[in-house]
């Protein structure tokens, strides 16, 4: 799945941080976009976290400017240490932040996306 099947909001943002899509995530994107199980085994660094994450944060996004987006977990992430689990959770606040941000600057209104 190329990037541009996602948002633009969610386009611009990845391409503006972090450039180009890496090898991992281009091979993850089409099978947990069309909900199939997935598991992603690469070295640290090649982008993992998002290749995980940026569908859902997609889904969540367009539900929000839809106002379909209800107050409740939609996504559950279960880690096997207590330190992978902080760091996923520190690695995914900026960007649904920033994410948001752009959103509302953009004029696509929603609840905001969080952890």
């Amino acid at each position: 799945m190329p990037l541009n099947s996602f948002h633009p909001v969610v386009q611009e943002w990845f391409t503006t941080n972090l450039g180009p899509p890496t090898d991992v995530q281009r091979a993850s994107w089409p099978a947990i976009h069309s909900g199939q199980h997935a598991l992603i085994s690469a070295p640290t660094g090649s982008g993992k976290t998002l290749a995980a994450f940026l569908t859902c944060i997609d889904h969540l996004l367009r539900q929000a400017i839809g106002g379909e987006l209800e107050d409740g977990i939609q996504v559950v992430y279960v880690s096997p240490l207590r330190a992978l689990s902080h760091d996923i959770h520190k690695n995914l606040e900026l960007p649904l932040a920033e994410i948001s941000e752009m959103a509302l600057s953009a004029g696509f209104l929603g609840p905001r996306i969080r952890v």
